[in-house]
């Protein structure tokens, strides 16, 4: 069974605790990063950044991050080395970010898609598998070089 993570701020957190359900009601293994109660001041990195590094060590196979737009989500799920986020609005781009990149993090948007469709991006997301080899496994060794690569120091330019 896979262990799916979950996180959210305040403009995600209704969508979140309906998801929950819906996960659990599923069949999945659902670990919550929080928040745990509506917090109108929460920061949206104090909540993803744990479900992004519990999925980085492979602590969750699979995360799911919901803030408002969904766009800061993904910006700071992305600064953990190991994590391929991308905030997804549509049902083929939750399948094929999985088969094609190994994306193990979707981002939503609580505020700006409803919970029906918030099911289906996660059913599309959870039920995809990496294809692997061929030019998906050359172009995710060319990401996870890059992300091995140590910053420039000094001046740029």
């Amino acid at each position: 069974m896979k262990i799916i993570g979950i996180a959210a701020d305040h403009g995600g957190f209704e969508g979140k605790e309906k998801l929950l359900i819906q996960l659990r009601e599923a069949g999945y293994e659902v670990k919550d990063y929080g928040a745990r109660q509506y917090d109108p001041d929460d920061d949206y990195p104090d909540l993803i950044i744990p479900l992004a590094e519990a999925v980085a060590r492979g602590e969750a196979e699979r995360g799911i991050a919901i803030c408002g737009s969904g766009v800061g989500a993904s910006i700071v799920a992305n600064k953990i080395a190991g994590v391929r986020a991308a905030l997804i609005t549509e049902t083929y781009s939750a399948h094929q970010g999985v088969e094609h990149d190994d994306m193990n993090i979707m981002c939503i948007g609580g505020r700006v898609i409803g919970p029906v469709l918030i099911w289906e991006l996660t059913e599309a997301f959870l039920k995809a598998a990496y294809i692997g080899g061929g030019r998906f496994g050359r172009r995710l060794d060319k990401v996870i070089a890059l992300e091995a690569k140590k910053p420039a120091s000094g001046p740029v330019g």
